[in-house]
């Protein structure tokens, strides 16, 4: 039985989620109006909401103040900190989980990492603490957008995200933490089982029938993979938010 809030949509028992960067918006710039008119029109049909590994103040810059009021669903850190339909539900705490003594061996361990690999530049917040993860940038998270796509093409080469992680998995074996190379600059680490999938359990009462993913770090070790993979949600892989227009368009008829 969909929830009753539903019931004026075309079709409530379904449900679509999305990516935030590469998916909804180019990599940490805002919404084009084309994707906001496409999602106004698509949430007449069916529910709505945006999963992403950022807090909700980066979100609320690239999608907008109005973003809990836009979406049926927000979610923000793969869902650690959710709304339903503007209302805050339930959320859970990365610190709380692994302790302080653990957090601190794990944060010294990337900081010394970090400062013996060479790169071409480096700016600033190398090591982001959120509610539940940490996002960890070679490069910074203050580097400009032309710096951000001078780092990825250099990171395809070099690897220097998937050498970070592997070192990372080795020296924290012990530990239940998942790695997750995602955008342009970082990669997120958190407890197993914390990845967008977290998000599904908050859908779950409103009794969906179908539920679809558009990502566009769908592949082994990306951002997206576990939630596109999922049984419970049909995934699309997009490689812009122009594609996840033209999907959309295509799938639901908007």
């Amino acid at each position: 039985m969909v929830a009753s809030e539903f019931s004026y949509k075309t079709n409530p028992e379904t449900l679509v989620l999305f990516d935030v960067d590469g998916t909804l918006t180019p990599a940490r710039l805002t919404i084009s109006p084309e994707v906001k008119e496409t999602l106004k029109k698509l949430r007449q049909k069916v529910c709505i909401g945006f999963v992403g590994g950022s807090d909700l103040s980066k979100q609320l810059e690239q999608l907008g103040p109005d973003v809990l009021s836009e979406f049926d669903y927000s979610f923000s850190e793969n869902g650690l900190t959710a709304y339903r339909l503007g209302k805050e539900l339930a959320s859970q705490s990365f610190i709380n989980w692994i302790g302080e003594e653990e957090y601190n061996k794990l944060a010294k361990f990337i900081l010394r990492y970090l400062s013996e690999i060479d790169l071409p530049v480096r700016r600033g917040t190398f090591l982001e603490f959120r509610n539940g993860m940490i996002n960890v940038s070679p490069i910074g998270r203050n580097a400009t957008t032309e710096e951000r796509n001078e780092f990825e093409k250099y990171d395809k080469v070099h690897q220097i995200r998937a050498k970070f992680v592997e070192a990372l998995r080795k020296e924290f074996a012990h530990l239940s933490l998942t790695f997750s190379i995602g955008g342009q600059i970082s990669f997120d680490v958190f407890p197993t089982g914390w990845d967008k999938t977290y998000c599904l359990q908050h859908v779950e009462a409103d009794g969906f029938k179908e539920i679809h993913f558009f990502g566009d770090k769908t592949m082994v070790g990306g951002n997206d993979y576990e939630i596109y993979e999922d049984k419970r949600t049909i995934g699309h892989s997009v490689t812009s938010p122009n594609d996840t227009v033209k999907i959309l368009t295509e799938l639901f008829d908007l």
